[in-house]
């Protein structure tokens, strides 16, 4: 079996200190930045920082977070979960990236998708009408702009480019590039189209009923006449030292997140039923670390994925708990993730 890879995500959520204060996005900013250190400390493959434009996110610019992780980190890759390509200009995405890649000596990568949430648009002038042709079009241009060769490109949403070299150059040739893919088709027939590694973003259900996206993804590589590539599972969670504290310390800050959420979508209440039937059998890995590396080990399975990232900060729960889960991941779950993969290997 081919060695599994284990990673962060968050999107800064604006978090409470241990008295329930709400913390300024400044100090969440700063927390992130040691929560990022503690990952590479304990030896995690890799920290994904989303991007947001609303009060319950600190993080809209996650690249300049990253330029600051690159330089208190030695080892962890560093990367965008998720870069919203629709409302960004390729050109800056790599020339940011390939400076981050620089401070980092070669650990940036990017994974670029529409996001979960559309107010980048009106805030830098996008029209909602376009929203296919513009990440359609600014994907196939990062592709082409991450070969790191001279691009000739012509589209409709910006400026083309005639044999122009973009600058700077990293010095291992290349930023890994993924796609954050919510699980439509077409979504998934674009990634093995131009190519990309996919990550699939499943928030919700059982993670076996993403297998078939998987499948799809597989099936098309090989039609393409392309070699396989991986595939990547993020999925939201929280680790405590058992089952019941962490489904506790969860609730509260899910209830607070998610219900916000709702309301906006339109959706029905939160409810800490539906919560705790997530917590069960969804994909919503909060529990003991035996608990989450089981779930965890089952959806790797399912999907066959090559890398997990758990989305550790999920509502404004407090520092000191994120660093507590971040440790019980990556020195109880992660261990407990390969040994259980091992022995089904072995099995088989």
């Amino acid at each position: 079996m081919s060695k599994l890879e284990f990673g962060l995500d968050t999107f800064g959520d604006v978090s409470v200190d241990l008295d329930g204060n709400p913390k300024s996005a400044g100090q969440v900013i700063r927390d992130v930045v040691e929560q990022a250190k503690l990952a590479d400390e304990l030896g995690l493959d890799g920290i994904n920082i989303g991007e947001h434009h609303r009060d319950d996110y600190a993080i809209s610019a996650p690249d300049t977070v990253l330029a600051g992780i690159a330089t208190v980190t030695q080892n962890i890759r560093i990367g965008t979960g998720v870069t919203v390509l629709s409302s960004e200009d390729p050109v800056r995405v790599y020339q940011r990236f390939a400076t981050i890649d620089a401070l980092s000596n070669g650990r940036a990568e990017i994974t670029a998708g529409r996001g979960s949430f559309i107010e980048s648009f009106p805030l830098f002038g996008y029209d909602l009408n376009d929203y296919h042709v513009l990440f359609e079009e600014k994907l196939e241009l990062l592709v082409e702009l991450l070969k790191e060769q001279p691009v000739t490109w012509q589209g409709t949403t910006r400026a083309g480019l005639n044999n122009q070299q973009v600058y700077p150059i990293t010095e291992r040739g290349k930023i890994p590039l993924r796609v954050g893919v919510g699980g439509s088709p077409e979504s998934v027939v674009r990634a093995a189209r131009l190519g990309i590694p996919m990550a699939l973003a499943i928030i919700g259900g059982d993670p076996a009923r993403f297998a078939p996206f998987a499948g799809l993804y597989r099936e098309q590589l090989a039609i393409n006449g392309m070699e396989q590539l991986p595939v990547s599972i993020h999925s939201p969670g929280f680790i405590a030292d058992t089952d019941e504290e962490a489904a506790e310390l969860q609730w509260p800050h899910y209830e607070t997140a998610f219900g916000r959420i709702g309301r906006e979508r339109g959706w029905g209440p939160t409810t800490k039923m539906h919560y705790m039937s997530e917590v069960k059998s969804g994909s919503l890995y909060v529990g003991s670390p035996e608990t989450v590396a089981k779930k965890i080990a089952y959806a790797i399975s399912s999907v066959g994925a090559s890398r997990f990232d758990l989305k550790y900060a999920n509502g404004p729960m407090p520092h000191e708990h994120l660093m507590r889960s971040i440790e019980l991941y990556a020195t109880k779950v992660v261990p407990m993730v390969n040994e259980l993969l091992e022995e089904v290997s072995v099995r088989a």
